[in-house]
């Protein structure tokens, strides 16, 4: 299928890497990011000029909010049909208001698009996307999602990505307390903890988790990967969200105590 041209704004842990593999594979991408050495145009309007898919890649909502809506925000340069597809982690709410927005005033749509396996999976194309959105927009974008991704799913509307990327961060954020302490009770106990992974593999306590993070935390490998800000940010959110579902969430507010107390130190 064709390849059509892209916005990018973000262009930073993952979205670097994403904007490189993209031209690679001879996506025509018009990049902007914060950091003017990073950036090909001097704003996220001018990265709409001539693209029919804009790709958002940040941090946090107000960086997604700026990027949309500010001064020189996306909106000003956005016309239908174009369509903003956002691989940022936000929160589901503040989705279907900026989605709402947008349609308003540009009569573009939005798809929430956010990604889980970090900037390895970013390089490797191996992406798992989460996506909520109109089943035809999502049909537009399956050339850019088989460049990029090995697993897309489409949860429902505008919003549904984000919702299932809650419950992503939930498993992940608990999974790596629990690893940690798994790691401590076996040297505490005696016994060899980097055969543990051997011992369990196939088993029900085996996961993708476990082959990436438990040989690093046995050798005591504390070479960053990511931000543990970002993660913690995240599992904040799904800690407000959940809160607003009045769901209870016991292992959450383990895992967040811990994730505190490390940003802290």
């Amino acid at each position: 299928m064709n390849k059509f041209p892209l916005g990018y704004i973000g262009v930073g842990l993952m979205g670097g890497p994403m904007v490189k593999r993209l031209a690679s594979l001879g996506w025509k991408v018009r990049a902007y990011d914060i950091v003017p050495e990073r950036s090909m145009v001097g704003s996220p309007a001018e990265a709409a000029q001539g693209a029919d898919v804009l790709l958002l890649n940040l941090p946090t909502n107000d960086a997604v909010e700026d990027a949309v809506f500010g001064a020189k925000g996306l909106i000003h340069g956005m016309h239908a049909p174009q369509l903003l597809v956002d691989f940022s982690t936000i929160p589901v709410d503040a989705c279907r208001s900026h989605a709402a927005r947008l349609l308003r005033e540009t009569g573009c749509r939005w798809v929430d698009a956010p990604v889980s396996g970090g900037p390895p999976a970013v390089e490797a194309g191996s992406l798992t996307v989460m996506l909520g959105g109109e089943s035809e927009d999502l049909e537009r974008l399956t050339p850019l999602m088989r460049d990029i991704a090995a697993r897309c799913t489409r949860m429902g509307p505008v919003g549904a990505g984000l919702a299932a990327k809650m419950i992503n961060q939930l498993i992940v954020g608990v999974g790596h307390a629990m690893l940690g302490e798994a790691v401590a009770l076996c040297e505490k106990a005696g016994i060899d903890a980097a055969r543990i992974p051997e011992c369990l593999g196939g088993g029900y306590a085996d996961s993708n988790l476990m082959k990436a993070y438990w040989p690093r935390m046995v050798e005591r490998d504390f070479a960053p990967r990511g931000y543990v800000r970002q993660l913690l940010k995240d599992l904040e959110m799904v800690n407000a969200w959940s809160g607003g579902l009045q769901a209870r969430t016991p292992m959450l507010q383990s895992a967040l105590a811990a994730y505190r107390e490390l940003k802290a130190r």
